[in-house]
Protein backbone atom coordinates (compact mmCIF):
# COMPACT_ATOMS: atom_id res chain seq x y z
CA UNK A 1 0.00 0.00 0.00
CA UNK A 2 1.46 3.74 -0.99
CA UNK A 3 1.85 5.98 1.62
CA UNK A 4 -0.04 8.19 0.08
CA UNK A 5 -3.70 6.20 0.94
CA UNK A 6 -2.81 5.52 4.29
CA UNK A 7 -5.20 8.72 5.03
CA UNK A 8 -8.04 8.00 2.86
CA UNK A 9 -8.19 4.29 4.01
CA UNK A 10 -8.40 5.92 7.70
CA UNK A 11 -10.71 8.21 6.88
CA UNK A 12 -12.70 5.89 4.90
CA UNK A 13 -12.67 3.33 8.14
CA UNK A 14 -13.72 6.38 10.61
CA UNK A 15 -16.50 6.94 8.04
CA UNK A 16 -17.58 3.66 7.83
CA UNK A 17 -17.41 2.90 11.97
CA UNK A 18 -19.38 6.74 12.33
CA UNK A 19 -21.95 5.21 10.04
CA UNK A 20 -22.82 1.89 11.14
CA UNK A 21 -22.67 3.36 14.92
CA UNK A 22 -25.18 5.53 13.78
CA UNK A 23 -27.51 3.58 12.71
CA UNK A 24 -26.95 1.30 15.68
CA UNK A 25 -27.86 3.91 18.03
CA UNK A 26 -30.78 5.16 15.71
CA UNK A 27 -32.46 1.68 15.86
CA UNK A 28 -31.75 1.08 19.73
CA UNK A 29 -33.13 4.88 19.73
CA UNK A 30 -36.66 3.42 17.65
CA UNK A 31 -37.16 0.29 19.63
CA UNK A 32 -36.74 2.39 23.18
CA UNK A 33 -39.03 5.02 21.89
CA UNK A 34 -41.86 2.18 20.49
CA UNK A 35 -41.36 0.44 23.81
CA UNK A 36 -42.12 3.68 25.26
CA UNK A 37 -44.84 4.33 23.61
CA UNK A 38 -46.27 1.10 24.43
CA UNK A 39 -46.13 1.35 28.04
CA UNK A 40 -47.63 5.09 27.91
CA UNK A 41 -50.81 2.91 26.27
CA UNK A 42 -51.34 0.65 28.43
CA UNK A 43 -50.76 3.86 31.46
CA UNK A 44 -53.64 5.35 29.04
CA UNK A 45 -55.85 2.34 28.59
CA UNK A 46 -55.87 1.38 32.60
CA UNK A 47 -56.95 5.16 33.11
CA UNK A 48 -59.63 4.82 30.14
CA UNK A 49 -60.59 1.37 31.70
CA UNK A 50 -61.36 3.88 35.24
CA UNK A 51 -63.28 6.19 33.39
CA UNK A 52 -65.11 3.71 32.16
CA UNK A 53 -65.95 2.16 35.00
CA UNK A 54 -67.46 5.65 36.73
CA UNK A 55 -70.57 6.33 34.80
CA UNK A 56 -72.18 2.85 36.12
CA UNK A 57 -70.45 3.54 39.44
CA UNK A 58 -72.54 7.11 39.39
CA UNK A 59 -75.72 5.74 38.41
CA UNK A 60 -75.44 2.71 40.58
CA UNK A 61 -75.16 5.42 43.59
CA UNK A 62 -77.70 7.80 42.21
CA UNK A 63 -80.40 4.35 41.89
CA UNK A 64 -79.60 3.31 45.33
CA UNK A 65 -79.50 6.36 47.22
CA UNK A 66 -80.55 9.72 47.75
CA UNK A 67 -77.09 10.80 47.42
CA UNK A 68 -75.73 13.99 47.48
CA UNK A 69 -75.60 15.94 44.55
CA UNK A 70 -72.69 18.13 44.62
CA UNK A 71 -70.32 15.09 45.18
CA UNK A 72 -72.01 13.31 42.08
CA UNK A 73 -71.14 16.18 39.83
CA UNK A 74 -67.82 17.02 41.21
CA UNK A 75 -66.92 12.71 39.84
CA UNK A 76 -68.48 13.76 36.94
CA UNK A 77 -66.82 16.81 36.05
CA UNK A 78 -63.87 15.34 36.72
CA UNK A 79 -64.00 12.66 34.70
CA UNK A 80 -64.91 14.89 32.32
CA UNK A 81 -61.74 16.87 32.91
CA UNK A 82 -59.51 13.80 33.26
CA UNK A 83 -60.87 12.33 29.69
CA UNK A 84 -60.55 15.83 28.33
CA UNK A 85 -56.35 16.06 28.77
CA UNK A 86 -55.58 13.61 25.63
CA UNK A 87 -51.58 12.84 25.60
CA UNK A 88 -49.61 11.89 22.83
CA UNK A 89 -46.73 9.03 22.86
CA UNK A 90 -44.91 11.57 20.54
CA UNK A 91 -44.55 14.76 23.46
CA UNK A 92 -44.39 12.99 26.71
CA UNK A 93 -42.48 15.97 27.73
CA UNK A 94 -42.39 16.26 32.12
CA UNK A 95 -44.97 19.45 32.16
CA UNK A 96 -47.26 17.72 29.92
CA UNK A 97 -47.21 14.42 31.95
CA UNK A 98 -47.63 16.84 34.75
CA UNK A 99 -50.97 18.07 33.52
CA UNK A 100 -52.12 14.40 32.89
CA UNK A 101 -50.88 13.74 35.75
CA UNK A 102 -52.99 16.49 37.84
CA UNK A 103 -56.07 15.77 36.10
CA UNK A 104 -56.41 12.40 37.36
CA UNK A 105 -55.50 13.60 40.47
CA UNK A 106 -58.49 15.47 40.40
CA UNK A 107 -60.06 12.38 39.59
CA UNK A 108 -58.79 10.49 41.92
CA UNK A 109 -59.73 12.91 44.61
CA UNK A 110 -63.42 13.13 43.48
CA UNK A 111 -63.60 9.44 43.40
CA UNK A 112 -62.10 9.32 46.96
CA UNK A 113 -64.60 11.94 48.16
CA UNK A 114 -67.51 9.72 46.57
CA UNK A 115 -66.61 6.67 48.30
CA UNK A 116 -65.66 8.15 51.79
CA UNK A 117 -69.64 9.47 51.94
CA UNK A 118 -70.78 6.10 50.53
CA UNK A 119 -70.28 5.33 54.27
CA UNK A 120 -73.53 7.01 55.17
CA UNK A 121 -75.56 4.82 53.02
CA UNK A 122 -75.49 1.28 54.59
CA UNK A 123 -78.33 0.26 51.84
CA UNK A 124 -75.67 1.70 48.88
CA UNK A 125 -72.49 -0.20 50.51
CA UNK A 126 -74.70 -3.66 50.45
CA UNK A 127 -75.17 -3.39 47.17
CA UNK A 128 -74.19 -6.42 45.31
CA UNK A 129 -73.68 -3.93 42.29
CA UNK A 130 -72.07 -1.09 43.86
CA UNK A 131 -69.79 -4.05 45.94
CA UNK A 132 -68.94 -4.95 42.33
CA UNK A 133 -68.35 -2.03 40.83
CA UNK A 134 -65.77 -0.97 44.13
CA UNK A 135 -63.88 -3.99 43.72
CA UNK A 136 -62.97 -3.59 40.07
CA UNK A 137 -62.44 0.18 40.75
CA UNK A 138 -59.89 -0.96 43.03
CA UNK A 139 -58.39 -3.09 40.97
CA UNK A 140 -58.15 -0.47 37.77
CA UNK A 141 -56.45 1.53 40.53
CA UNK A 142 -53.60 -0.85 41.39
CA UNK A 143 -53.75 -1.59 37.80
CA UNK A 144 -53.09 2.07 37.16
CA UNK A 145 -49.96 1.77 38.98
CA UNK A 146 -48.04 -1.07 37.84
CA UNK A 147 -48.84 0.60 34.39
CA UNK A 148 -46.93 3.69 35.99
CA UNK A 149 -44.19 1.95 37.41
CA UNK A 150 -43.87 0.00 34.54
CA UNK A 151 -44.01 3.08 32.14
CA UNK A 152 -41.26 5.11 34.39
CA UNK A 153 -38.85 1.92 34.40
CA UNK A 154 -38.95 2.31 29.90
CA UNK A 155 -38.59 5.61 30.39
CA UNK A 156 -35.70 6.03 32.30
CA UNK A 157 -33.86 3.29 30.53
CA UNK A 158 -35.06 5.34 27.09
CA UNK A 159 -33.68 8.73 28.49
CA UNK A 160 -30.04 7.19 30.18
CA UNK A 161 -30.11 5.82 26.41
CA UNK A 162 -30.26 9.31 24.95
CA UNK A 163 -28.21 11.04 27.39
CA UNK A 164 -24.86 8.40 27.65
CA UNK A 165 -22.08 8.74 25.59
CA UNK A 166 -21.62 8.21 22.42
CA UNK A 167 -25.42 8.02 22.34
CA UNK A 168 -25.81 11.74 23.36
CA UNK A 169 -24.17 12.62 20.45
CA UNK A 170 -26.80 10.38 17.94
CA UNK A 171 -29.93 11.33 20.46
CA UNK A 172 -28.85 15.03 19.32
CA UNK A 173 -28.17 14.70 15.78
CA UNK A 174 -31.44 12.29 14.65
CA UNK A 175 -33.37 14.43 16.99
CA UNK A 176 -34.45 12.13 20.26
CA UNK A 177 -35.25 13.95 23.23
CA UNK A 178 -35.55 13.09 26.87
CA UNK A 179 -39.07 11.70 28.02
CA UNK A 180 -41.05 12.49 31.08
CA UNK A 181 -42.50 10.70 33.63
CA UNK A 182 -45.05 10.15 36.45
CA UNK A 183 -43.95 11.36 39.82
CA UNK A 184 -44.65 11.49 43.16
CA UNK A 185 -47.40 14.24 43.42
CA UNK A 186 -47.19 17.12 46.09
CA UNK A 187 -47.85 15.91 49.60
CA UNK A 188 -47.36 12.52 49.18
CA UNK A 189 -44.51 12.44 51.65
CA UNK A 190 -47.20 13.29 54.48
CA UNK A 191 -48.77 10.61 56.04
CA UNK A 192 -52.19 11.34 55.71
CA UNK A 193 -53.74 12.78 59.21
CA UNK A 194 -56.97 10.40 60.43
CA UNK A 195 -59.55 11.93 62.91
CA UNK A 196 -61.75 10.22 64.64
Amino acid sequence: MDRKNIPIVITGILALFFFFSGCGAYNGFVNQEVSVEEAWAKVQSAYQRRADLIPNLVNTVKGVADYEKGTLEAVTKARASATGVTLSADDLTPGKIQQFQEAQSQLSGALSRLLVSVEKYPELKAASSFQELQVQLEGTENRIKVERDRFNEVVADYNRSVRRFPGVIFAGLFGFERKGMFEAESGADKAPEVKF
